[in-house]
């Protein structure tokens, strides 16, 4: 009898981690112990939500879709963005608009290298011609003329995420 309800609560237990969601985010900006540590800690007080950071893949782990959805929405808010977000976000697409001088906040940038990385992204958009950007800062202003869904876009594709204002 003891064999049977052991063996009937590792089933169950295997039945229930079998109903887990996992969510995978690639090419998220993760260069040093600060960004793993940032990533990690943005999803740390929700329930049931396990993450795990190694190079620039992120694996999010969750009892149920609403709260890896959760996880994925405080990893972005932490400033951090990777393939496979677009799938746990609820941001809606807005309509492109072309800016002399916008403000991006929320953006992770704890040491040079994450700097340096966005330095670079945000310089790659057409029409930026100036971008103050400063290590321990989740604030910066891009100057110039150009296209906020571009300005997005790079900042995605380097891994990186943020508002734009």
């Amino acid at each position: 009898m003891k064999k049977l309800l052991t063996l009937t609560t590792l089933l169950a237990s295997a039945a229930l981690a079998s109903a887990a969601t996992t969510v995978t985010l690639e090419g998220v900006h993760n260069c040093c112990k600060g960004c793993t540590n940032g990533i990690v800690k943005a999803a740390e007080g929700l329930k049931d939500v396990e993450v795990t950071a190694e190079g620039k893949t992120v694996t999010i782990t969750a009892k149920s879709k609403a709260n890896a959805k959760k996880a994925v929405e405080a990893i972005m808010a932490a400033g951090y963005f990777g393939t496979g977000a677009e799938e746990g976000s609820s941001s809606a697409a807005k309509a492109d608009k072309t800016l002399k001088e916008a403000t991006v906040t929320g953006a992770h940038l704890c040491c040079q290298k994450c700097v340096n990385a966005m330095s670079e992204a945000v310089k790659s958009v057409p029409g930026v011609t100036e971008a103050e950007i400063v290590s321990k800062q989740s604030t910066f202003t891009v100057k110039g003329e150009f296209s906020e869904q571009a300005l997005v876009a790079a900042m995605n594709k380097a891994g990186f995420h943020g508002s734009v204002k």
